[in-house]
């Protein structure tokens, strides 16, 4: 267990950050860029704030898995099967990849993985979606091709995790899935990954539960609160929202 003692208004702060990153993961995903600046500012190092944060907002990634999971399919030729297991092995290369990475290296990592985040972020939430048409025929990446971009993907999800679901997003409706099977496939994948890291995390001296529990429990409620607000406020603001927080914490992670 973190040696870190957060006080009760810290944990508060926490899990109000949690709260708010439900409601933002719910509308429009991105909830991992408000909880990793939380657990920076309440003290945690950058290595124990990714794992703390992965751990935190697992529950709500079982809950958004499960809604979709009558939609949840394959690709192609590639049944939902391969790319599972695919996932599986990525998120466990990816969280011993961390685990194996000193605190030191990966505080140096960490602005140049979410200046990469954010941009992912940015280019998935306002790059101009191609039209479809619907009488022409599905189109496949060849199977290597696909399974070779999804272990990458789960690698990096594994290790950092921040614009995973844009990235399988997009890597899905280019290799012929449709945007909504898309949605509740990557969904399920990116709830396959993070399993396997947080059942690595969990067993490591440097998480904090305290942040972890406080963050959950606000995630947990932020997600309640966000499928009310889903058709009540404009996700493009809310998206919007999530860019200049990455940006600003790109900017302080450089300086710092």
């Amino acid at each position: 267990m973190s040696t870190l003692s957060l006080p009760l208004p810290l944990l508060a702060l926490i899990a109000a950050a949690g709260l708010y990153a439900g409601i933002q993961n719910a509308l429009a995903g991105g909830g991992s860029f408000i909880t990793f600046p939380a657990l920076l500012l309440a003290g945690l190092n950058p290595l124990a704030a990714n794992m703390s944060s992965t751990i935190a907002l697992f529950p709500s990634q079982i809950t958004s898995a499960l809604a979709g999971r009558k939609l949840v399919g394959g690709v192609g030729p590639v049944p939902f099967r391969q790319l599972f297991v695919v996932s599986l092995i990525g998120g466990v290369l990816g969280a011993m990849l961390l685990l194996s990475t000193p605190v030191s290296i990966f505080t140096r990592l960490v602005p140049w993985l979410v200046l990469f985040a954010t941009s992912v972020f940015a280019w998935g939430s306002f790059r101009r979606k191609p039209v479809v048409d619907p009488d022409a025929p599905p189109r496949h990446l060849p199977t290597p091709l696909l399974l070779l971009i999804q272990g990458a993907i789960a690698v990096y999800g594994g290790y950092f995790g921040g614009g995973i679901g844009f990235l399988m997003l997009a890597a899905l409706t280019i290799a012929g899935q449709q945007v909504r099977m898309a949605t509740a496939t990557k969904n399920a994948l990116a709830m396959t990954m993070n399993a396997s890291a947080v059942a690595i995390f969990a067993f490591s001296p440097l998480i904090n539960w305290s942040a972890v529990l406080a963050l959950g429990a606000g995630g947990i409620a932020g997600g309640v609160v966000g499928g009310w607000l889903m058709h009540r406020l404009p996700e493009r603001q809310l998206r919007g929202f999530v860019v200049v927080v990455g940006s600003l914490l790109t900017v302080w992670l450089f300086v710092r």
